[in-house]
């Protein structure tokens, strides 16, 4: 028999990472999405994965990552209630053996399925998983309210907006050297959307969205929470900075390079002069 799923450590790392996020203001009603890739055994000891709710089609297929599961957030669910009713607002998924669908096989218990960004979710995953050796194993959408806010002053490249991030706190070089990708402003919730996000997750950890949000990715929920909440306080100090008239002092290309090799990271190519 099965072990009582709302004890397992996966799904309540993900409710209390879930939290956090809409406590921070960055979810609002339904706006954000999160996906956690688990392992076979994680979801065998706590889900019979012979019994399948509902079978769905993906747009196009990922044969990348036939037979994996993920623990994904629905379609319409207020990040407010997935800590209180688990059942209702998450769902596991199994993608199939050539990953043209998945099927259901916990949660969504009222109705419903994953996110409408599934396909930037999967996508990402399988781009992260190829840079990453395999290691990656969450993606983290959500409308962190800084970074949104700079994408409608600062030009939408990377560059520029790795380097003003960068200035803004010591630590962001060393959390994401790779710096930050910037797409143009798309419709979400469409293949499209999701292909240039992997692309760009082929480079970068986090991949802005103009005008809308963020996606970050990391080996735990607390990696790529933190990531983004590293991202979110830079833009914040930013936003502080430009409305106290802008930086008079900052951080110096060799000071970069000096704490580059401190931490033994490597700076994205064409930041620093």
């Amino acid at each position: 028999m099965s072990k009582n799923i709302l004890e397992a450590d996966f799904l309540n790392k993900m409710r209390e990472i879930i939290n956090y996020m809409w406590e921070k203001g960055w979810d609002e009603r339904n706006g954000g999405n999160v996906s956690y890739r688990l392992t076979e055994k994680e979801v065998k000891d706590y889900v019979d994965t012979e019994k399948i709710k509902e079978k769905f089609e993906l747009e196009a297929a990922i044969p990348g990552l036939a037979g994996e599961f993920f623990l994904v957030t629905g379609s319409g669910k207020y990040f407010m209630n997935v800590s209180k009713k688990p059942e209702n607002n998450l769902g596991i998924i199994k993608i199939n053996q050539d990953g043209s669908g998945y099927s259901l096989h916990w949660g969504y218990e009222n109705g419903g399925q994953p996110t409408s960004e599934l396909a930037a979710h999967l996508l990402s995953h399988q781009a992260r998983m190829q840079v990453t050796d395999n290691q990656n194993r969450v993606v983290m959408h959500t409308h962190a309210t800084n970074l949104i806010a700079l994408t409608y002053v600062l030009e939408l490249n990377s560059k520029t907006f790795t380097r003003k991030l960068w200035e803004m706190s010591t630590e962001c070089l060393v959390v994401f050297p790779e710096g930050v990708g910037i797409l143009p402003w798309l419709v979400p919730g469409t293949e499209k959307i999701g292909e240039k996000t992997a692309e760009l997750m082929k480079k970068h950890p986090i991949v802005i969205w103009p005008f809308h949000g963020v996606f970050g990715t990391g080996k735990s929920l607390d990696e790529a929470f933190g990531l983004i909440d590293t991202a979110e306080k830079a833009a914040d100090i930013l936003v502080k900075v430009n409305s106290m008239g802008g930086a008079n002092k900052g951080i110096t290309d060799q000071e970069f390079k000096d704490l580059a090799a401190r931490f033994g990271v490597e700076p994205m190519a064409g930041v620093l002069e």
